[in-house]
């Protein structure tokens, strides 16, 4: 099957195959093609360009034409968490009503709330209900995400998540990356033996889903009052062993040393980083790691933005990613979290469409694949409504700009 789009307005994020991510001042540069075609053939980007050189011999099954609408590739969430039961609801009315997001972990909500609900929810109903978020993340331009466990901290609760997220990926045309959070925190029947659980994650967790292959990489929680430096180091390490690789959770309240641990262990992403001293920035140059910022998760809970005009004025790369949980995110709207990075964090249009798309992709070691119009790359793509700019997606941040979406070639919406 072979798909013609003619006269879009323009064409953004146009690529070569050799570039994996975008750095410190590039982020700024958002290549396209104004008055351009783009041609899909078998799921993959096959050709583009500008109008005037339209090949003739094309013959393509179907022609769509976009005129007065612009094409840009579909966004990349490298970071979610969409597989849980319920919600939490009440500890958001609880926040209004004055308590911290710490204090609702310390009495027993938080991540310990969430993994009571999903350990007393069967896998068919976790299915049903995550299969909606997952839904819904597509009509909203999202073509491939990442989504990780965490809500079980049981051996059969882990497993049971990340079962759920292997079947999401095999019946949605969706790219999906799995990662094991086992260490999202401490149950309370270990609260005071520690060691037992993170032996536990180790000797019994990570056996079963290598086994199985239910994960791509493995994460942990780095922040006081979860898993320490060190901790995280020792974890890391074992999934390494188990043939996953590190994404952490880091510097969301407190900068603990999380960086340099998983800078260490040549962690493909970390993720959060609100809170950033000069050291951490440091750290991070010249390495293979993408910071991950997550701006509707600072929105929500009312704590700092991740520094992203000083992060990138020292020549660091930076992804944007939802972090969709019960939570501290109950959205997986990236094109929210594009509005929100550009409103909160100063970035400019270019640089959070960047973020969101071929940043994204590279936090999830799918580059070669997703993130830009580039030949070769599955045919993931958001047709907009016809828009004067594309710096009318970040400003009308409450209107619903989105046309269509193609994933793999295949229209969504």
């Amino acid at each position: 099957m072979k798909t013609l789009i003619i006269n879009i307005k323009e064409l953004l994020q146009v690529r070569d195959a050799s570039i994996l991510k975008v750095s410190g001042d590039a982020m700024a540069v958002l290549p396209t093609i104004k008055n351009a075609y783009l041609v899909i053939e078998n799921g993959l980007i096959s050709d583009f360009g500008s109008m005037e050189d339209v090949p003739g011999d094309i013959n393509p099954e179907k022609c769509i034409d976009v005129d007065g609408k612009m094409v840009l590739p579909a966004w990349c969430d490298s970071h979610t968490h969409i597989v849980y039961a319920g919600n939490r609801e009440q500890e958001f009315v609880d926040r209004i009503n004055g308590l911290s997001y710490e204090e609702i972990a310390n009495r027993g909500g938080g991540i310990l709330n969430s993994a009571k609900k999903l350990n007393e929810t069967s896998e068919e109903e976790l299915y049903n209900q995550s299969k909606v978020r997952l839904e819904e993340i597509m009509r909203l331009g999202t073509g491939a995400v990442e989504v990780k466990s965490g809500y079980g901290l049981t051996l059969e609760g882990e497993l049971k998540i990340l079962r759920v997220i292997k079947r999401l990926s095999k019946n949605y045309p969706i790219t999906i990356k799995a990662t094991f959070l086992g260490a999202h925190a401490i149950p309370l029947e270990y609260s005071t033996n520690r060691k037992g659980y993170i032996d536990l994650i180790i000797d019994q967790m990570l056996p079963e889903i290598a086994k199985n292959k239910l994960a791509d990489f493995i994460d942990v929680f780095c922040e006081t009052g979860y898993f320490t430096a060190t901790e995280t180091e020792q974890i890391m390490e074992a999934g390494i062993r188990f043939g996953l690789k590190p994404k952490i959770h880091v510097n969301q309240f407190n900068s603990i040393g999380g960086i340099q641990a998983g800078i260490k262990y040549n962690a493909l992403s970390v993720d959060h980083l609100e809170v950033m001293n000069p050291e951490d920035i440091e750290a991070l140059k010249n390495t293979d790691t993408m910071p991950v910022a997550l701006p509707s998760c600072s929105y929500f809970l009312g704590i700092s933005y991740t520094p992203a005009r000083e992060m990138m004025e020292k020549g660091l790369p930076l992804a944007l990613a939802t972090d969709f949980n019960p939570g501290s995110t109950p959205s997986g709207n990236m094109n929210f979290v594009v509005s929100t990075a550009c409103i909160k964090m100063k970035m400019t249009p270019e640089e959070a469409i960047n973020a969101a798309t071929i940043n994204g992709a590279y936090a999830m070691g799918i580059s070669e694949t997703h993130g830009s119009i580039t030949i070769g790359k599955k045919a993931n793509f958001i047709i907009t409504k016809p828009i004067t700019s594309y710096y009318q997606l970040p400003y009308a941040f409450g209107s619903n700009l989105i046309d269509m979406v193609f994933i793999e070639g295949k229209f969504i919406v």
